[in-house]
């Protein structure tokens, strides 16, 4: 039976917990360190963060303060932006392992397909995995033709792409891509920022299983294989997030949920990126 420490295995053999704790927009400091803590001590083991959330010291605090052991935890950053290029990389790298107070990291991602800049990036991922400072390597907000070009000139095939997907952003066509390549899709925002979560049919199903929308929609994403890292900063919450393995929805219940879909995005999307 599915549980709070139900891995997926990577193409690499790398195993991600199923589901995780996500970070952005959590304060640095005390926020995000009672956060984790709190978290850690619910039974996650996978904390995602980045360096553009200004975070990764009190995530790596926390961390550390867990006395986990920390091959028991699945820790990801990502590069932002304006630190992409091979060098730059590298060195923004070095940065993320100092402020998390780390000897590696389970997952580094591109955070976002900078045009003329991810190519290079990417092969300073390849080179941080080949040295063995990373356990595995993806992106993130990468859509298929992004994959596309990537995959002309890696050498690696990512093993996780990191998107928007909510029910009312059902990529269809970019989960069965990443399926077919043996890329891991995994859920960003998650609950959409609860801009749905009174959805009739939502709350429908959560009368049924006597679950709440938001337990609804990520046992969806479970039951489509897809990671998922929803955030918050309340423990009570972070204990509904991860009671959902004691359910499941039927095919017919799943397909209602996909037709919710409606390209109803609530971050920014990738195509615009300039």
């Amino acid at each position: 039976m599915l549980n709070l420490s139900t891995t997926v295995e990577l193409s690499n053999g790398t195993h991600i917990p199923l589901l995780g704790l996500g970070v952005y927009k959590v304060d640095s400091g005390e926020e995000v360190y009672q956060t984790v803590q709190s978290a850690l001590k619910l039974g996650y083991r996978h904390i995602d963060t980045a360096s553009f959330y200004g975070n990764e010291t009190g995530v790596g605090q926390a961390v550390k303060d867990s006395r986990i052991p920390r091959e028991e935890l699945f820790i990801t950053t990502k590069v932002w932006n304006d630190e992409q290029g091979y060098e730059e990389t590298l060195q923004a790298f070095e940065r993320s392992l100092a402020c998390l107070q780390m000897d590696y990291v389970d997952l580094y991602l591109i955070h976002w397909p900078v045009p003329g800049k991810f190519i290079d990036t990417w092969r300073a991922l390849e080179t941080l995995y080949q040295n063995g400072r990373v356990r595995a390597i993806g992106v993130s907000n990468f859509l298929e033709y992004h994959l596309d070009d990537l995959l002309l000139h890696a050498e690696i095939t990512p093993m996780v792409n990191q998107v928007e997907f909510h029910p009312q952003l059902y990529l269809e066509d970019l989960l069965d891509y990443c399926k077919k390549n043996n890329i891991q899709l995994e859920a960003w925002s998650p609950l959409a920022r609860a801009q749905y979560l009174h959805h009739p049919l939502l709350h429908e199903l959560g009368e049924k299983y006597g679950k709440s929308a938001a337990q609804i929609i990520l046992r969806w994403d479970v039951q489509h294989g897809v990671v998922t890292i929803p955030k918050s900063t309340k423990p009570p919450r972070q204990k509904e997030n991860a009671e959902i393995f004691d359910f499941e929805l039927s095919r017919e219940e799943m397909e209602a949920i996909n037709a919710l879909h409606c390209n109803g995005r609530v971050g920014s999307d990738p195509a615009q990126l300039k």
